[in-house]
C-alpha cells in the first residue's frame, strides 16, 4: 500500500464541501483509516452546498458517515470538537498525514499561530510539531494580504498550501469533474492511487507519433 495508511481529515467553513466530501469517499475507497473531523460552520456550509445533513453528535455521524461511504465498520471514526484524549491531539498517536479541506481564513489563521482552540487546531498544530504531512486547502477569493502572510508562514513550516482552484486542461465536463481536479491533487500529494486524473504528461503524444 502506497500513501500513509490513517489519515485526518479536517472539515471546515469555506465554500467547498464537495471537495472535503470526496476526498472522503476516495480514501474510504483506497482502504485507509480516516479520522474525521468536522466544524459546526463547515456543517453549516455542507448543508447549504450539498444535500449531505450530518447528525450532530460524534458517534452518530460516524455512524452515518459509514453508511453513506461504504466504509467497514470502525474505518471511519469521527471526534467532538474538544476531544482531547482523541489520537489526533496527540503525536504519539495522531496519522502519519492531515488534510484541511475545505481549510476557512479562521482556521489558516489559528494553524498559522499555535491557537489550537479546538481539534481540529490542535491536530493541525500535531501535525507541524512533529514533521508530518499537513495539506490545506482554502478556498477564498481574493487573498488579504492577511491571508497570504499566513500561507507563506505555513509553508515555511512545511506545510502545503494547495488552493481549490481546478485546472481545466482536462476539459471538464460537469461540476464533479472540477471538484475530482483538485481531490486527485491531494491525493497525489499523498501517494495515493487515483484514477480520477492523470499526471501531467501520461497521455502526452507527440507530432511524430
Amino acid at each position: 500500500m502506497s500513501g500513509p495508511e490513517r489519515i485526518t481529515l479536517a472539515m471546515t467553513g469555506a465554500s467547498g464541501a464537495q471537495y472535503g466530501l470526496r476526498l472522503l469517499d476516495c480514501l474510504v475507497r483506497e482502504d485507509r483509516e480516516v479520522h474525521f473531523l468536522v466544524s459546526k460552520a463547515a456543517q453549516l456550509v455542507m448543508a447549504t452546498e450539498t444535500d449531505v445533513l450530518l447528525p450532530a453528535k460524534p458517534q452518530a455521524m460516524q455512524a452515518f458517515l459509514t453508511e453513506y461511504t461504504g466504509a467497514a465498520d470502525g474505518q471511519i471514526r469521527v471526534y467532538g470538537k474538544e476531544d482531547w484524549m482523541s489520537p489526533v491531539a496527540s503525536g504519539s498517536g495522531a496519522p502519519a498525514a492531515m488534510v484541511v479541506v475545505p481549510c476557512s481564513t479562521g482556521t489558516l489563521s489559528a494553524i498559522a499561530t499555535g491557537a489550537c482552540n479546538n481539534l481540529i487546531e490542535r491536530a493541525a498544530d500535531v501535525t507541524l510539531k512533529e514533521r508530518r504531512q499537513l495539506i490545506l486547502v482554502p478556498r477564498e477569493a481574493p487573498f488579504s494580504t492577511i491571508h497570504l502572510e499566513n500561507m507563506l508562514k505555513l509553508s515555511q513550516m512545511g506545510a502545503v498550501i494547495l488552493p481549490a482552484a481546478p485546472g481545466f486542461y482536462h476539459q471538464p465536463q460537469s461540476i464533479d469533474d472540477l471538484v475530482d481536479f483538485v481531490v486527485a491533487r491531494i491525493l497525489n500529494l499523498l501517494n495515493i492511487p487515483q484514477d480520477m486524473l492523470p499526471r501531467w504528461g501520461e497521455h502526452h503524444y507527440g507530432v511524430d507519433d
